[in-house]
């Protein structure tokens, strides 16, 4: 009765929409969505059903509910070069399991986490040239996660963070700089079959939104549904194989309609169309050698999936269904693709890779990960 209950409560959170009447188009703090580590990167965010290190935290919670020891994975990328310069990215996380003191010394995992993003200095110019200062602006955020079995395959996960951000806005002969914070949730859920089947489903960054003190602009937090699998076809020592499809949906906004005249199915079309969604493959041989390669595609927001050129030149992401479906919408000019490797042991691992590819301008993009997916054994303790 108590998984029963737990399901139902989860799924509620999970399907419902809290900015149906809120502010759209215009969500906050969009940082919290990158994709946080070298591994993840590499497959293209399709990480839901996966969940089986600390980065765990970022995606789907519920994932540490399975892993039996201290972990922890570190994060830096200089993002897109090739558009701003001075742009940098860290994160850090880590985690072990605990015994309760109670509910007779039940297993659960904690674990805690830090991202940060800047954009370097900029230069304040008006419209008439002038220069007028110099800001720095930044976006991060950090939190704790706690999870636990409910039975032997199922298991749960909750995230709590605080979120920091700073922007400038640019006027005709002024401008400000504003910052703000708020508190946001993750729930996540993840079973396990006994077929090396796993099934995921997390909604991040639930809250009442981020004000900003200087401008007193209010915007929605981008709330985002994720929904993963994973299935291991192939698993010993000497190689592995995994493969997992994702979708993540942003919640902000859905089913929000102006005129009033939409007809239901065209407004289905519409959010699944505003779907991100993702498709991974990773290899990894003798428990040291790991490539990762993941298709991603976010037409809505021009990134990734099919690119094509049309007659006229002009450029255009597509979906791989319309790619494949549609006539005469142009040349293939990029396919949406990420990609990575990593090499080491089951104790420590050294991680790269890039999404340089699914953006419309040049950038390298390259993101560094160190892992420890077991610190007992890192410092000669036994796990």
């Amino acid at each position: 009765m108590k998984i029963v209950a737990t399901t139902a409560l989860c799924l509620t959170v999970l399907l419902a929409n809290p900015y149906a009447d809120g502010d759209f188009g215009n969500e906050g703090v969009g940082a919290v969505l990158l994709w946080p580590t070298a591994r993840s990167t590499a497959l293209a965010g399709a990480v839901t059903g996966l969940a089986d290190e600390a980065d765990a935290a970022f995606f789907n919670p519920a994932g540490l509910a399975f892993q039996t020891t201290a972990k922890v994975d570190i994060t830096c990328a200089e993002l897109l070069p090739g558009l701003y310069p001075g742009m940098l990215y860290g994160s850090a996380i880590g985690g072990a399991p605990i015994r309760l003191p109670f509910w007779d010394g039940h297993r659960t995992y904690v674990s805690g986490g830090v991202v940060y993003r800047t954009t370097g200095e900029t230069d304040i110019v008006n419209e008439r040239g002038e220069f007028l200062g110099r800001v720095t602006t930044w976006r991060g955020w950090a939190g704790l996660q706690l999870a636990m079995l409910l039975t032997e395959r199922f298991g749960t996960g909750i995230g709590l963070k605080i979120i920091r951000d700073s922007r400038y806005h640019f006027g005709w002969d002024y401008g400000h700089y504003a910052e703000g914070t708020a508190v946001a949730v993750d729930m996540a859920l993840l079973y396990r079959h006994a077929a090396r089947v796993a099934i995921g489903a997390a909604v991040d960054n639930l809250g009442p939104g981020i004000t900003y003190a200087g401008s007193g602009e209010h915007d929605p937090l981008p709330a985002m549904l994720r929904l993963g699998a994973c299935w291991t076809p192939v698993e010993s020592h000497d190689f592995s194989l995994r493969i997992m499809p994702q979708l993540d949906k942003l919640l902000v906004g859905m089913f929000r309609d102006t005129t009033g005249r939409k007809p239901l199915g065209r407004q289905l079309q519409e959010e699944w169309r505003d779907v991100r969604k993702a498709f991974a493959l990773e290899v990894t041989a003798f428990n040291s050698v790991s490539l990762r390669i993941g298709y991603f595609e976010d037409p809505n927001n021009q990134l990734g999936g099919i690119v094509l050129k049309n007659v006229e030149g002009q450029t255009f992401h597509y979906g791989a269904w319309d790619a494949l479906t549609r006539e005469g919408l142009g040349q293939l000019k990029s396919i949406g693709l990420c990609w990575g490797f990593g090499f080491g042991s089951d104790v420590i691992r050294f991680d790269l890779s890039s999404d340089a590819a699914i953006y419309d301008f040049p950038t390298k993009n390259w993101k560094f990960q160190l892992t420890c997916n077991d610190l007992g054994r890192l410092f000669g303790r036994r796990s």
